[in-house]
């Protein structure tokens, strides 16, 4: 790879626990690994001139389903609420198939690319046809971002109670097989990883207690995280205490599914005794306000979070339920939804854009991204501001990000490789993508 130097910064902002923001700032990276920042060497392999722009470490998105982008904005699930949204789609996702996996993995990777996202966490928990974890892994290395898939999985039919229909489910049996294969066969903890696995049974009320026991337990058998969704509705509290008795934090704990090595998804709705919980015990939080805010879901705790030390990262969720897959504009919602009822110092920008960065890659377990140091990954993204979003912003452009129009990168780094440059991704044919994108959208959504 050489050597890169990004130089000339306007402001580099390191998200380091110094809260480093760097005027004029310099970056140099030799490989894949940051070197030095701030005091750097004059040339390099490859010099960029960044004047003109905020640089930051690589965004880090926790949560994701790919594989939605195939049905954005359909009709009838516009207006409903989380469970009459999937059984709209309930309809619809039995006929995706692993080209359909695999392309649509691509242009929802190129957009949170675009929008600086350069880790991405996706929880895929449907394998019809011949779809397979493989096509989104394949698409991920392609696209060159940094990938944490989750093996999902949906084992709870309707006839037993569960929300989804019969014929997409699986048996747990073949489910945790599957697991096995994937974590063997692409599971990587090494230090710079580009590819960790985690094991993902969907969500209390598609997924049988058994199964969320036996993924646990093989997870940790193997060292690897834990996925799900976790508290993202009052009806997902009332299915719980129905069906267990108990609220879906306590179904959580009892099932062993509580931990640093577990994330979950949305977290909407604990009460004060389980946020306590969620810090004393280390589980995450991927925080999605675009999908609760359109799904009606509510607005999750995060300044109580924050407060009690529990690790909480960003999440645009998925392309259907959001329906965008712009990281940084969802980090702006954060910002904002947590003033609604807290006030103007609810959340602040750069409390926000630490969740975005360093707090996501605690939540999925990083050491080695989300900061600009020396020895970190070299994950690096510059936005231009002097665009017409951030005119009259100049006197704390790393403010301006979220509180002017959130824009896409003009240069995203990962692992050392330019992957866009002049706002532009490089060796991708966007249109090319969009329009093979769509032809399956169609024919999906004509079924």
């Amino acid at each position: 790879m050489g050597t890169l130097l990004i130089k000339n910064a306007d402001v580099l902002a390191c998200m380091d626990e110094q809260g480093r923001e760097i005027r004029n700032g310099s970056l140099f990276i030799r490989d894949n690994i940051i070197e030095q920042v701030g005091d750097t060497p004059n040339t390099a392999d490859c010099v960029l001139d960044m004047r003109g722009h905020v640089v930051l470490p690589g965004l880090v998105n926790t949560h994701h389903h790919l594989f939605q982008s195939l049905t954005r904005a359909t009709p009838g699930a516009q207006d409903g609420s989380l469970f009459d949204w999937l059984r709209t789609h309930y309809r619809v996702w039995p006929a995706i198939d692993a080209a359909a996996l695999y392309t649509s993995a691509k242009l929802a990777l190129a957009e949170l690319m675009l929008s600086g996202c350069t880790t991405c966490a996706d929880h895929t928990y449907l394998f019809p046809n011949d779809a397979r974890l493989d096509d989104q892994i394949r698409a991920a290395a392609e696209m060159g971002v940094r990938f944490h898939p989750s093996r999902g999985s949906m084992t709870l039919g309707e006839s037993d109670g569960g929300l989804p229909p019969d014929a997409v489910v699986e048996r747990d049996e073949d489910v945790l097989r599957d697991s096995r294969r994937v974590i063997e066969s692409y599971h990587d903890a090494s230090r710079y990883s580009m590819c960790r696995v985690a094991v993902g049974p969907c969500a209390p009320f598609n997924v049988t207690e058994a199964l969320m026991r036996d993924s646990a337990a093989l997870a940790r058998s193997y060292g690897v995280f834990m996925h799900t969704h976790v508290a993202e509705t009052r009806d997902e509290d009332d299915y719980c205490l129905e069906r267990t008795g108990l609220r879906p934090v306590a179904y959580m704990e009892s099932l062993g599914w509580v931990g640093p090595d577990v994330w979950w998804a949305h977290a909407v709705w604990p009460n004060q005794r389980e946020i306590t919980l969620m810090a004393e015990t280390g589980t995450g939080v991927a925080h999605c306000p675009g999908s609760n805010m359109r799904l009606g879901s509510g607005i999750a705790p995060i300044r109580r979070y924050l407060d009690a030390g529990v690790r909480v990262g960003m999440a645009v969720d998925g392309s259907a339920s959001n329906d965008s897959g712009h990281l940084l504009g969802e980090v702006r919602l954060a910002m904002l939804l947590q003033r609604v009822n807290l006030g103007p110092q609810g959340l602040s920008a750069r409390e926000a854009l630490r969740m975005a960065t360093v707090g996501g890659a605690q939540v999925l377990g990083r050491n080695d991204i989300g900061v600009l140091a020396p020895g970190m990954a070299a994950d690096v993204i510059a936005i231009d501001t002097r665009t017409v979003e951030f005119a009259g912003a100049q006197a704390d452009p790393v403010a301006a990000l979220l509180f002017c129009t959130p824009v896409n990168v003009s240069l995203s780094v990962i692992n050392g490789r330019i992957v866009i440059e002049n706002g532009r991704l490089v060796d991708v044919d966007l249109d090319a993508l969009i329009a093979q994108h769509n032809a399956i959208s169609k024919r999906l959504l004509a079924q």
